[in-house]
């Protein structure tokens, strides 16, 4: 392929490759853009003759990039970043007065413990600023982030990208959680013993999400899966179930201390080796000196970091 230089290509172009290559669909792309589809079938038909690729393949699944595609779209993206980031230094970014939607991926039990500490520290620090969550294990967090879709993403999250940068936030241990009179509510008449828990009837949180999954190993070769009745997909029916039943959950403690006054629970150390719960924040090296993104991890490491 011949060197292209800058001068040699329509910027508007890249555009349109890097929302096709984010969409996957003609259509949609040219709804976004204000275009018609055979504008951006123009546009793609001039960048495959400039890269002598063919970029996009048409499949059953949408518009599928090419390897060439592939390596192709980081780079796009970050310099079509650079380039609104130059046309628009006159903007800053000021809590107090800014209108910006961000969005943040989380587990379930993280918008539990997050969530009601944001939007209150919003409504006095920036109360015209919007927060949308996504469940983290439902979307591509590599790709979502490095399109802007998703600002940050807030878990205990394993082998995730090296084009993702991440800050510790705090780390938490495992409590087994009763609503309070259960048999293992044992307040100032000592430790519950193994036997005790094990006889206990559980609740499972069935996550398979990572490191939740783990957390089932442990109980499984203790010798409590085994015997397990009812199970949830998810931690936050959890508190609503233990509260009205004699079941013992196992969940991590930010849950725990949230839940157990307004339900009636109690929480104990479990008499098992359990390991601890890293949560970070991770955010795409893209936007690392967005002014927008650096207020929010700020913001979230001043209200939640240890």
């Amino acid at each position: 392929m011949p060197l292209i230089e800058p001068r040699d290509i329509d910027l508007n172009l890249l555009v349109v490759f890097q929302e096709v290559f984010q969409e996957r669909q003609i259509s949609s792309v040219a709804r976004r853009l204000g275009l018609s589809q055979p504008a951006v079938s123009n546009a793609l038909a001039r960048l495959r003759r400039s890269f002598e690729d063919e970029l996009f393949v048409r499949t059953a699944q949408g518009m599928q990039p090419t390897p060439f595609a592939e390596q192709l779209a980081e780079p796009v993206a970050a310099a079509l970043q650079q380039v609104a980031r130059a046309l628009n230094l006159q903007e800053g970014f000021a809590p107090q007065t800014s209108a910006r939607r961000f969005t943040i991926a989380m587990t379930d039990v993280g918008e539990v413990y997050f969530m009601p500490a944001l939007i209150e520290a919003c409504a006095r620090c920036a109360p015209g600023v919007s927060i949308s969550t996504v469940r983290a294990g439902a979307i591509d967090l590599k790709s979502e982030m490095e399109s802007g879709r998703v600002d940050l993403a807030i878990g205990a999250f394993d082998n995730l990208s090296e084009a993702l940068y991440q800050r510790r936030l705090f780390r938490q241990e495992y409590v087994s959680m009763f609503r309070i009179g259960h048999a293992l509510d044992k307040p100032g008449r000592g430790e519950v013993s193994l036997k005790e828990f094990l006889a206990a009837e559980h609740l499972m949180v069935s996550s398979q999400e990572s490191p939740y999954d783990r957390i089932n190993q442990n109980l499984e070769k203790a010798g409590i899966l085994p015997s397990v009745r009812f199970r949830v997909p998810h931690f936050t029916a959890v508190p609503y179930i233990v509260s009205s039943t004699a079941l013992v959950v196992t969940v991590p403690r930010k849950l725990a201390e949230s839940a157990a006054a307004p339900f009636g629970l109690r929480y104990i150390k479990p008499p098992l080796r359990l390991p601890s719960l890293q949560t970070n924040m991770f955010w795409h090296r893209r936007y690392n000196q967005d002014e927008g993104n650096v207020w929010l991890r700020g913001f979230i490491s001043e209200h939640f970091a240890e």
